[in-house]
């Protein structure tokens, strides 16, 4: 798990309920203090080769029997520690392909799954003539990020042009540029990936996000969440996610049957994945397929059987002691990601105790500690906290995030 994670905290309390002996890869252990188990590790992401070789001088004095990785960051690295150490895994080359954007437009494109048009443009040439080369509305997005980074909608050539000015701007900084050579080193390109942009049609309709697991090569759904908020940009910040869908029927059947072919075209094998994808007028069209869990703190809506979590179900996956056929609770479940509502020091936070008051909510979250800096999309990348909701309908749970929500008010000092 990378030093940024959410997810640290929940896959440690599954570890421990599950009796599992745990030992806990991070760039920065460090920040781990107080919750780390027995066993850490400290590793470079950015040079995967050491990084393999002391998980294999680890295994070789205590032995693993899964590598599990909780976000992004460490999913590369994952494949190759299970490949070395003979574990069940995914191939690094397919988790690779779905953490870069265009070859994963490449890969869907080639098997015939719904792909917009799409362009690969550096990010060293002057945008007004590449502006006027364009259809619109379109999307511009960095190759290698992910929550929303970087991504910005343009309507008309003008707006291109600022949108491929910010995005350049942000991929200029020290550890964009640092994190992007290092994938372009092992992913044996020529180009930078931080030098680089795609450029992709706009896809109307609303998103869904599928949350699975995959089991020799098969996805299985656990969860198919709505968004019932327009995501239709300029940025594309993330608010709602309700569960079960209200789309109709035929719809959800697409969007699984999409989504099982991406993850076959992808060639992922095992594990956690998390689909996003556009419903455009009913077909489906996918933007991501990440072999890891959901991010943030959103799982903590989801329970399975006897109250199992999603990171108990994935960790037990991963051992062999899965249930066949893991089936989420009967309620509805929801949880808001905070919009942040302008950037600064967040100063303040009013009316969590009346938040957290509203029926059906289960809990309000602040994630940024009062004191610090909060930036909203497209260059933030942490959310502002979660609300979390049940309740025996989806609106019910829809109506109780946006309640709990009016009631939050932040006091952020803008500098100005």
């Amino acid at each position: 798990m990378g030093a940024r994670t959410y997810r640290a905290g929940d896959f440690i309390a599954a570890a421990r309920r599950l009796g599992v002996s745990l030992t806990v890869g991070c760039d920065l252990p460090h920040v781990l203090t107080g919750e780390a188990t027995a066993n850490s590790l400290t590793l470079d992401f950015r040079d995967p080769e050491s990084a393999t070789a002391a998980i294999r001088a680890f295994h070789s004095q205590n032995p693993l029997n899964a590598v599990v990785s909780v976000d992004d960051s460490a999913t590369a690295l994952a494949a190759r520690a299970s490949a070395a150490l003979g574990l069940a895994g995914n191939p690094e080359e397919s988790v690779r392909a779905a953490a870069n954007k265009k070859v994963f437009r490449e890969i869907t494109g080639a098997m015939g799954l719904p792909t917009p048009w799409y362009r690969e443009v550096s990010l060293l040439q002057a945008p007004e003539p590449l502006a006027e080369t364009l259809r619109y509305p379109c999307v511009i997005k960095p190759l290698f990020l992910s929550a929303g980074r970087g991504v910005i909608r343009a309507d008309d050539p003008g707006g291109f042009v600022q949108a491929f000015r910010r995005v350049a701007r942000l991929l200029a900084r020290p550890e964009y540029r640092e994190q992007g050579g290092a994938l372009s080193e092992v992913a044996l390109s020529e180009v930078a990936l931080s030098d680089v942009a795609l450029v992709e049609g706009f896809i109307p309709g609303p998103e869904v996000a599928l949350e699975g697991i995959v089991v020799e090569g098969r996805f299985q759904m656990l969860a198919f969440f709505d968004k019932p908020d327009p995501l239709d940009g300029p940025f594309f910040e993330e608010t709602l996610l309700i569960t079960p869908s209200r789309h109709p029927v035929e719809w959800q059947s697409r969007a699984i049957e999409i989504t099982e072919k991406t993850v076959a075209a992808l060639g992922l094998r095992t594990g956690a994945v998390h689909a996003e994808l556009r419903m455009n007028g009913g077909a489906p069209v996918p933007l991501e397929i990440a072999p890891r869990s959901i991010g943030g703190h959103c799982s903590r809506v989801l329970r399975f059987g006897a109250g199992m979590s999603l990171e108990e179900l994935i960790l037990r996956q991963a051992l062999g002691m899965a249930p066949e056929s893991p089936q989420r609770e009967d309620r509805a479940a929801g949880v808001m990601m905070i919009p942040i509502p302008a950037a600064g020091v967040l100063r303040a936070v009013r009316g969590l105790d009346q938040a957290a008051q509203v029926p059906a909510i289960d809990d309000v979250e602040i994630a940024i500690p009062i004191g610090q800096q909060v930036v909203p999309p497209p260059e933030g990348d942490r959310y502002l906290g979660f609300i979390f909701a049940h309740a025996q309908t989806p609106d019910a749970v829809e109506a109780a995030l946006r309640q709990a929500h009016a009631h939050l008010h932040f006091d952020i000092d803008s500098g100005d």
